[in-house]
């Protein structure tokens, strides 16, 4: 079966649902139960993004037929020649139709719209390390706000030098996860350090790791599976710190996942702040297993998201960022760091769409 017809036999599936979901919410005792009829309309929200150009698609395939049919049986020779220009228009518009329907369909994905947790954490490279990671903070930053986003820290690790060993930020706004997604793996950095009096070129390394946020509805945490802990909080901060057990850790014990957080002037804050990132990490976990038992980790472009895995080395001294799963460059470190980095996704975002059309 042609990519094009088993895209086209996805899209009919979910417009299957898309009828069932608006059948389903005309009923009056579904429009009475306010979480059901709140649930049943997000579902139809997201499906109406890839359903809707699906059926104005069809709606063309439809006039075409018409059009051609009356090109070939209509005993008006006139009426003929205006349904075969007509038919001819309709076809053009029909395949810039279809290939609206193959970047739409993943563009339509509906954990793009989420907020998005992203870590980062220095890796080797000592101190040159932690700037590094700083930097790549103050990127992430600045490109979340040219995209109206907004960043909110949930924890921090700052050293004495201006660097950051972890930090661990929220970012909140339509498309968030959508932008952000191709961002996990290793970041690696070539320069002179501060640090360095000697003019030498250093290597050093950062992860980045990022979680699609997610509500309490799409995970369920049995409070049995989880062991809490309270400890006073250190570091810089407030009255309150390392006077009272605001900080908190979380333990998942089934899978070992655990999660601190201290960032809080309350355990109240701590404690819930954890259990959100707790959720978005334990999503991944499941999503990588079924993953796992389908069998369908594809070699992908974006990659596995794995913090081990090496996704691009910004060159100082040559001025240039490759990203190695594009396996190109891209020059001006001033502008990319300063959040200029939307040809990069861009370019993530188009092969994925082509890697995933090739695997339907």
């Amino acid at each position: 079966m042609a990519v094009e017809d088993r895209l086209l036999e996805k899209l009919q599936e979910l417009d299957a649902r898309a009828r069932e979901l608006e059948a389903q919410l005309a009923r009056p005792e579904v429009a009475a139960d306010g979480a059901r009829s709140a649930r049943l309309s997000q579902e139809l929200g997201q499906l109406l993004k890839s359903v809707a150009p699906y059926r104005d698609y069809r709606a063309l395939e439809r006039r075409l037929r018409e059009a051609r049919e009356l090109a070939s049986a209509d005993p008006d020779p006139e009426i003929r020649e205006l349904a075969a220009a007509e038919a001819e228009q309709l076809a053009a518009q029909l395949e810039a139709a279809l290939q609206g329907l193959k970047q739409g369909f993943f563009a339509a994905d509906p954990e793009s719209d989420k907020n998005v947790i992203v870590e980062i954490r220095a890796g080797t490279g000592g101190d040159e390390a932690a700037l590094f990671a700083a930097d790549l903070f103050g990127m992430y930053t600045r490109f979340a706000e040219r995209h109206r986003l907004k960043v909110e820290v949930i924890e921090a690790s700052p050293t004495e030098i201006g660097g950051l060993r972890e930090v661990i930020f929220r970012v909140k706004g339509p498309g968030a996860y959508g932008l952000f997604r191709y961002e996990s793996g290793g970041h690696r950095v070539q320069r002179v350090p501060k640090t360095e009096s000697q003019g030498r070129i250093h290597t050093s390394m950062a992860t980045v790791g990022v979680l699609p946020e997610v509500e309490e509805v799409e995970i369920h945490i049995d409070p049995q599976d989880l062991r809490i802990d309270t400890m006073r909080a250190g570091g810089p901060g407030g009255q309150h710190v390392n006077k009272t057990e605001s900080a908190v850790r979380i333990v998942h014990v089934p899978t070992g996942i655990e999660v601190k957080c201290q960032s809080g002037k309350s355990q109240h804050q701590n404690r819930a702040e954890a259990m959100r990132l707790l959720r978005a990490r334990l999503y991944q976990h499941e999503q990588q297993r079924r993953e796992r038992e389908r069998g369908a980790l594809r070699r992908s472009l974006i990659g596995s998201g794995d913090r081990s895995e090496r996704i691009r080395t910004y060159n100082f001294p040559q001025n240039r960022c490759t990203d190695h799963r594009l396996e190109e460059s891209f020059f001006g470190l001033e502008s990319i760091l300063a959040g200029e980095i939307d040809e990069i996704v861009a370019r993530l975002r188009s092969r994925d769409c082509e890697q995933r059309l090739a695997a339907l």
